[in-house]
């Protein structure tokens, strides 16, 4: 199979989480799936630079707006697969030979990972455990689970809008077809939910999804969400 998949990773000062990020793709690339990776950054002036440089990225700037990065990156991809990661999103291992699998079964279909946190106890696993149910239930994975789309379908659904925040869950609703959720794990910092407390953060990540299926600008809502 020939190597298909770009790798988009939007950052803005990732230099604590991008590293480990990148060295979990390189897998891919020994199975030969990955045909380029493309950073997307929003004005680092931290080391991300530097980190993209060394892992032989293709480096792209812009205003810092993770939609527009996104959508900026798709317009510059090759691939036939565009494969969306966080900068603090880490695959865990085997993953290339379940993204393998579902590039040969032929369906095309977009798909996701199961969410994991860095951390210790019984809330991360709580609230990842809502998150997958969400994903599996309403079909709304978020940015921080990683997508894996055909290029035409990403294009057929409008693409990333130009926003500071809900990027993630307005292409996926623009999806003909819900994404399936791969036997994987992707693991997420905890830092927002360790600063802030498990609950109260995701009782305003909740709040923050409903305002916006409400019609919430996200522009406005990006705001309460990075405190």
């Amino acid at each position: 199979m020939p190597a298909q998949i770009s790798v988009i990773v939007p950052t803005l000062n990732a230099e604590a989480g991008l590293p480990d990020t990148l060295a979990a793709l390189i897998e891919g690339l020994s199975a030969g799936l990955i045909r380029e990776l493309i950073v997307s950054d929003g004005g680092s002036t931290d080391a991300t630079a530097e980190i993209a440089d060394e892992a032989g990225a293709v480096w792209l700037t812009g205003p810092a707006s993770r939609g527009g990065q996104l959508r900026r990156a798709a317009a510059a991809a090759r691939g036939r697969w565009l494969l969306v990661l966080h900068a603090d999103t880490v695959l865990e291992p085997g993953w290339s030979v379940a993204v393998a699998a579902h590039l040969a079964s032929g369906g095309g279909r977009p798909a996701c990972f199961r969410l994991g946190f860095r951390a210790g106890g019984v809330m991360p696993v709580w609230v990842a455990g809502w998150a997958n149910l969400r994903t599996v239930l309403f079909g709304l994975p978020y940015g921080d689970q990683g997508l894996l789309l055909r290029r035409e379908d990403y294009d057929r659904a409008g693409g990333y809008p130009d926003a500071p925040l809900m990027e993630d869950v307005a292409l996926v609703r623009a999806l003909e077809r819900r994404p399936t959720v791969l036997p994987v794990r992707a693991t997420t910092s905890a830092e927002r939910y360790i600063r802030t407390g498990w609950l109260r953060r995701g009782a305003r990540n909740l709040w923050t999804l409903v305002r916006y299926l409400a019609g919430a600008d996200p522009k406005d809502l990006d705001a309460g969400y990075r405190r």
